[in-house]
């Protein structure tokens, strides 16, 4: 037990903070390797520079191991992206990075998200099961597959405030 305990805290402490203009690059490449389509710099930059968007990365003993992104309209938001880099995966980090984004969110009078995710996606529905959304609506054929498969996408919500 105790040798698990000294590898878990030897991994480095979790940071989670906003993010900034300077973390868009390693934001897009972590993007570009969780997901099948992946931003650019630039469209990360975009993302950063919107007052409607907010954005927060995880640092783990000082290196870059993810981020969470929503955009807000209005007394709703939706998460536009979240991951984690894997070797920092199954250690209970993007529900923490979640939680502290939907509290910020509320803080700032949002009161419903929602988000999409691929039907196929396991560990992101059971992420998402935990922190409280629930389904609202099905697209089918939305994301596109390696070989020209399509998967549904869930459109999933929870109310925040």
């Amino acid at each position: 037990m105790m040798s698990f305990l000294r590898r878990l805290f030897a991994r480095g402490t979790p940071q989670i903070t906003p993010a900034h203009l300077r973390d868009a690059s390693e934001i897009a490449a972590l993007h570009a390797a969780s997901f099948h389509r992946g931003w650019s710099d630039e469209e990360v930059e975009n993302l950063l520079l919107d007052p409607q968007v907010l954005v927060h990365s995880l640092r783990v003993g000082g290196a870059f191991a993810g981020f969470v992104m929503s955009r807000s309209a209005a007394d709703e938001a939706e998460i536009l992206s979240i991951a984690v880099a894997r070797r920092c995966q199954g250690r209970g980090l993007a529900r923490r990075m979640l939680d502290m984004h939907m509290r910020r969110l509320a803080a700032l009078g949002v009161k419903a998200l929602f988000l999409e995710v691929a039907e196929n996606n396991g560990p992101a529905i059971a992420l998402y099961r935990k922190t409280g959304f629930r389904d609202v609506a099905k697209r089918p054929n939305y994301y596109p597959l390696p070989g020209g498969a399509t998967a549904a996408a869930l459109v999933l919500r929870r109310d925040i405030a």
